[in-house]
């Protein structure tokens, strides 16, 4: 994936890859490692609506709050808000012919998704995230 330089920025936790492919499940370390995308329609969390915290797959960092999620009909869940500012890191991304904003978790780097100015509600956004980036922790 071509991504922009303009936002350097230095994550908290640092792992190698060969950390990171001993912790992950291939299919995790695809997405979150390796900017891919699951199927649409597939993911657990994808028309899950109870109350608690998602958090980045990666490394446990809470990252968004069940009220802030919202049925996009897009096929990964979705979001409007960062749980508190700072959580997630945002960078270009122009892979696929298209110019997009990549979400990441500040914490770790982990490949989230995307983050669209589409969003129903007050902040006008929607954050698009594979479920296999995300945990949860029921309140």
């Amino acid at each position: 994936m071509e991504k922009s330089n303009t936002n350097p920025h230095t994550f908290k936790l640092e792992k190698s890859e060969e950390e990171w492919k001993n912790e992950l499940t291939p299919e995790q370390y695809y997405v979150m490692r390796q900017a891919g995308t699951e199927r649409p329609f597939t993911g657990k969390y994808n028309m899950h609506f109870e109350e608690g915290i998602y958090t980045c797959g990666g490394c446990g960092e809470p990252l968004f709050t069940s009220d802030s999620k919202f049925d996009a009909h897009c096929g990964w869940p979705s979001f409007d808000r960062e749980i508190s500012e700072g959580k997630i890191f945002e960078r270009t991304d122009t892979s696929h012919g298209m110019i997009r904003t990549e979400i990441l978790c500040a914490n770790c780097g982990s490949h989230l998704g995307h983050v669209f100015e589409d969003g129903p509600t007050e902040t006008g956004l929607r954050y698009c995230v594979n479920s296999i980036s995300l945990g949860f922790e029921e309140k």
